[in-house]
């Protein structure tokens, strides 16, 4: 966007890019939540034994917070990748 043409700036971007749309995915879960919608992962929901109507109805369970936990750190490595 800046003209910036370099490999490592893109690599960077990409995880960045990664990193914020988990958060906001994570951030929105609430409100999807309030119209019966979840979308989160469903293979780390079963990992955990968490099943969608967990989320709808407002849970807050160990294994929903190790869902949250779970995804959570997947942006966290994207952020260690950029540093």
């Amino acid at each position: 966007i800046l003209g910036v043409r370099d490999i490592h700036a893109d690599h960077a971007a990409s995880h960045i890019g990664k990193a914020q749309g988990i958060v906001t995915c994570l951030r929105a879960t609430p409100y999807h939540c309030t119209r019966r919608k979840v979308f989160l992962p469903m293979d780390i929901c079963m990992l955990h034994g968490v099943s969608q109507e967990d989320f709808i109805r407002g849970k807050q369970e160990k294994n929903v917070r190790d869902v949250i936990y779970d995804i959570a750190s997947q942006a966290h490595i994207h952020l260690q990748h950029v540093r």
